[in-house]
């Protein structure tokens, strides 16, 4: 799990934009970098540009830690097709993101701790590896003893995020199908995400 769960909004600050998308962000009422020195506006380099996209799709899916993201464009670079819309794929595949995208949970972090301490299936059998790769026209499912958790009904009843149409949701059932891979196109990003920049600082 990532260390920085407690922190998440400090990465909005140290990014300088609302990742998520959400209301409570700190970056709503102060749009520049935290510290003494946050406010200095630099024009970033093509690496410090680079860098930034990294940054940013990393932190967007939880702050996935370097050796897992790099394995992930590694994947994306395999595959044929285009590299950066590939990429998307392979994180949007991820379990933990998902139970985000079916509104199960409000956060990203929230997803991937409810993976993880087992309250969500899989095709019937219980998964609780975050990174786990969906296919399409899997079921994802909150198990029945959680489906009365104040964290999940919050959210179901949120009206902050929209339902992608990649994704199919029965919330009588507390079910999301899988229906397709999406494109970068497809994927609801509150924030500009150039998964190309990210390929071309791996390249490099």
């Amino acid at each position: 799990m990532s260390k920085r769960v407690s922190s998440k909004y400090k990465i909005d600050r140290r990014l300088g934009v609302n990742l998520w998308g959400r209301a409570k962000s700190p970056i709503n009422n102060r749009d520049y970098g935290p510290g003494e020195h946050g406010q200095r506006r630099r024009k970033p380099s093509d690496f410090g540009t680079q860098l930034m996209a990294k940054q940013k799709l990393k932190g967007y899916y939880g702050n996935i830690g370097e050796k897992k993201f790099r394995r992930y464009y590694e994947e994306a670079v395999r595959r044929r097709g285009d590299t950066g819309e590939n990429l998307i794929e392979v994180l949007e595949r991820r379990l933990d993101a998902v139970v985000y995208r079916s509104k199960f949970v409000p956060t990203v972090f929230a997803a991937r701790q409810l993976v993880n301490h087992g309250h969500i299936l899989v095709n019937g059998k219980r998964v609780n590896i975050s990174s786990y790769q969906v296919n399409d026209d899997d079921v994802v499912e909150v198990k029945s003893k959680s489906r009365e958790l104040p964290l999940v009904l919050e959210a179901i009843a949120s009206v902050e995020r929209e339902l992608p149409d990649y994704i199919s949701v029965d919330y009588g059932k507390m079910t999301a199908t899988f229906m397709r891979a999406p494109g970068l196109a497809d994927v609801p990003y509150p924030v500009q995400m150039e998964p190309n920049l990210v390929i071309e600082f791996y390249s490099r």
